[in-house]
């Protein structure tokens, strides 16, 4: 609910849209990369696709090694008309003619039956010379060095241009830059983000990979009905990584060479690139690989790898030849989105590791197992530092394997000891303690037996999903004579942002008595194996917190606000005050509203900008703090995307930065509230606030409105007072919850005269934000 009250007042000075900043109602947003990496030491182009990129002038790539120059900016393009389509057509035709004599010449490259269909057209169709009115063709990616394009690429360009109105359009990807990437030959692989810089500000980041691998794009049309009217492209080389797009219906094939013996790991990095898809159904690209050998017979299908909606597919080559691998969507779906990027080699892939982690200080060496292995072990790195799950991978030659999850924990760790199946061969552990096992069959079961007094408050927890384990966990607790005293299956993780299937469980219990329980891990889907490793916490509650900021990439003006909305992940029963600061960013910010009161999941700020303007974006860090048990703790406040997947379901999807980018041409004048501490307003009464300015608002006519307040308050009655600005807000006696405690975020308006077109006023005025204020705390109080 937006509730808003209007007040005339005296203009005083010109200028009221840049009285405190505008906020931007054409936010740049970027939906796509395409192909979304290169190999490091290569100088490529990328097409990056969005809405509201007008004017672009910059790319930023995270991490060193990377240099970026904006080359263009496509306009959308929806349809060509009569006469475009006329043109492009006849430029086609003879272009066609060309490369089919060039080819002829060759013979090669063309199906007897793609030379018959070419020359059909080309004299089936050829027009009258007749004069015709000079016609531009749009700008479009796919109409760059026309001339240069082979009969393939041609192919491409008809069938996706001639063929627009057919498809099903969608604004957020419809614009679309073309930027070039130059990466160094040691820029450090692995995901990095891009962003793209407007007049507007600020893009969000997409996923941009530099990689190892020699690197090639699709060349369309690659789907088997193509090969009807063409000869096949030549035979890839192994490695490689393979770029390609999925439009609708479309199915991409690649021909590859591969020798009998080779251990062969295609990787897939669809949803990986771009975890959500707003109106898509599941919520992302859902790709499927199928490998032919050259007989064109099914040898191997992947659909996914265990929980992972990208697959990875594994095979042992069994003779020399050409092989060829087959990629499309689950359901046939397609879009420029459907992005992709396929490894193809014998490289190092880690389908499991043992333990999941190790305690803090501890020389831990994991065993690992899978493809292409150089050796079965792996150190982790259990040193001091925040981050209680980490990342780590193996390294072979030129090779970097997949990325493998483990957590590092304070508490004393042992590993589960066979059999211990039943309460009556249960494993003994003192408490806290963290176990290492592995649900090791279908259908194990592992028991765990400590002591307990009564009214004792035991936590147990399993990381198994969390670190990549395919373990979906089933988790009991029960007293000797096995009465259950509480169970869980699923445990939502909301720091986990990417995952759908929260498959953790988690218990927490206050014990009935002085005794003797037991705790019951096994695998809800009564699955087990080798690579079903667990790490199971039983203790005491160890009260805790995490934060995500959203979003990742904020636009400000100088000197001015901008609000941003901190989410509290609250653990083990903690529901204490969270103190938010920044930490280690640029001087001149400063952010208010900024503590998270109790209980509270989720509070709104504002970030206010140095009065300086600023070249480039700045990365800015936020931390937070609370009293737990007496004592100080820090954690960092990780950057993200609320992201929707599927027109319903939100996630906090993590991000590498926090981006600002602190846009505009003159910074607003500063704004303070009058007062210290929270405004108190009683429930059924009102409360005044104060905002002190040196130059009061430069507005005739002026809107104030609470953005998203909580249900029961609203605000009204704005006055012009001496020192700058006062309004009212009021507590509705009956709506409004006593105790209730926040950020109030109030954005002001005003009306200006629209635009005079063909001499004539305007007829409309149009409403134009003046920002927000500084974010006003509020508690609800008994009148």
């Amino acid at each position: 609910m937006t509730v808003s009250r209007r007040v005339l007042l005296l203009a005083m000075i010109p200028g009221v849209a840049t009285a405190w900043g505008q906020s931007n109602p054409r936010e740049p947003h970027i939906g796509y990369v395409y192909p979304a990496g290169g190999q490091r030491g290569a100088v490529f182009e990328i097409i990056v696709g969005g809405q509201h990129l007008w004017g672009v002038n910059e790319a930023y790539v995270s991490g060193d090694g990377v240099r970026t120059s904006v080359v263009q900016h496509y306009r959308p393009l929806k349809n060509l008309d009569k006469e475009q389509r006329q043109k492009l057509q006849r430029r086609m035709r003879e272009l066609f003619e060309k490369r089919l004599d060039e080819l002829s010449r060759e013979g090669r490259s063309l199906t007897p039956l793609g030379r018959e269909f070419i020359k059909n057209r080309k004299t089936a169709d050829k027009p009258k010379a007749t004069k015709k009115p000079a016609v531009k063709l749009p700008e479009h990616p796919l109409l760059r060095n026309l001339e240069d394009k082979s009969l393939r690429e041609l192919l491409h360009v008809r069938n996706g241009l001639l063929n627009l109105k057919k498809r099903q359009p969608n604004a957020q990807i419809a614009e679309s830059v073309l930027v070039e990437i130059t990466l160094d030959a040691r820029a450090a692989p692995g995901d990095r983000e891009i962003r793209l810089k407007t007049p507007f500000g600020l893009t969000n980041p997409m996923c941009f990979e530099v990689g190892l691998l020699r690197e090639t794009c699709e060349r369309e049309p690659n789907d088997p009905k193509a090969y009807t009217l063409l000869a096949e492209e030549p035979a890839i080389d192994l490695p490689v990584l393979m770029n390609g797009q999925i439009t609708p219906g479309d199915v991409d094939r690649f021909r590859f060479r591969a020798k009998q013996g080779q251990q062969l790991v295609i990787e897939t990095q669809a949803r990986h690139l771009i975890p959500y898809l707003a109106d898509a159904v599941p919520g992302w690209f859902q790709a499927t690989l199928a490998l032919y050998d050259d007989q064109d017979k099914e040898v191997a299908f992947a659909d996914d790898y265990r929980f992972d909606p990208d697959p990875v597919l594994f095979y042992e080559v069994p003779k020399d030849g050409e092989y060829e691998l087959e990629i499309r969507d689950a359901i046939y779906r397609g879009r420029e989105d459907f992005v992709y990027r396929i490894a193809v080699g014998e490289q190092p892939f880690i389908t499991q590791t043992f333990p999941l982690g190790g305690r803090r200080g501890n020389r831990t060496v994991a065993s690992i197992d899978g493809w292409n292995l150089s050796r079965k072990q792996l150190v982790l790195n259990t040193s001091a530092g925040a981050d209680g799950i980490r990342q780590t991978a193996l390294r072979r030659y030129n090779w970097v394997s997949n990325r493998v999850t483990y957590a590092v924990d304070t508490l004393p760790e042992c590993r589960e000891i066979e059999p211990n199946d039943t309460p009556a061969c249960a494993q003994e552990i003192d408490l806290p303690h963290i176990v290492n096992g592995r649900i090791g069959q279908p259908g194990d079961s592992d028991v765990f037996q400590f002591t307990g007094r009564a009214g004792d408050e035991v936590v147990a927890e399993v990381f198994g999903r969390r670190l990549y384990s395919p373990l979906d966990s089933l988790l009991r607790l029960t007293d000797t004579s096995g009465r259950v005293l509480e169970w869980n299956d699923d445990h939502e993780d909301k720091e986990l942002g990417l995952c759908t299937h929260h498959a953790d469980s988690y218990v927490y219990a206050r014990l009935p008595k002085d005794g003797v329980y037991h705790a019951h891990l096994s695998d809800s889907q009564q699955h087990g194996g080798e690579a079903y490793g667990y790490r199971l916490r039983i203790g005491p509650a160890r009260p805790d917190f995490a934060l995500r900021v959203t979003p990742s990439s904020i636009n400000v003006g100088a000197g001015r606000n901008v609000p941003i909305s901190v989410h509290a992940v609250r653990k083990d029963g903690f529901a204490g005050d969270i103190e938010v600061v920044l930490k280690d960013s640029p001087a001149g910010f400063t952010l208010h509203g900024a503590r998270i009161p109790p209980g509270l999941d989720r509070v709104r700020m504002t970030l206010t900008a140095p009065r300086k303007l600023l070249d480039q974006p700045v990365a800015v860090q936020l931390e937070g703090s609370a009293l737990i048990g007496g004592r100080k703790v820090s954690r960092p406040a990780v950057p993200a995307e609320d992201m929707m997947q599927a027109f319903l379901y939100r996630h906090l999807a993590p991000s590498q930065e926090l981006m600002v980018a602190v846009t505009g041409k003159r910074p607003g004048p500063p704004l303070e509230l009058v007062g210290d501490g929270p405004v108190r307003i009683s429930a059924g009464g009102t409360a005044q606030v104060r905002i002190k300015t040196p130059r009061r608002p430069m507005v005739k006519q002026m809107e104030l409105e609470l953005r998203e307040p909580p249900e029961g308050v609203t605000l009204q009655d704005v006055t012009v007072v001496p020192e700058g600005l006062a309004f009212v807000l009021k507590a509705d006696r009956d709506a409004a919850r006593v105790g209730l405690e926040g950020n109030l975020i109030v954005e002001a308006f005003t009306e200006m005269a629209g635009r005079q077109q063909g001499g004539k006023a305007p007829k409309q005025k149009r409403r134009v934000s003046l920002g927000v204020l500084p974010a006003i705390p509020f508690e609800i109080v008994q009148r």
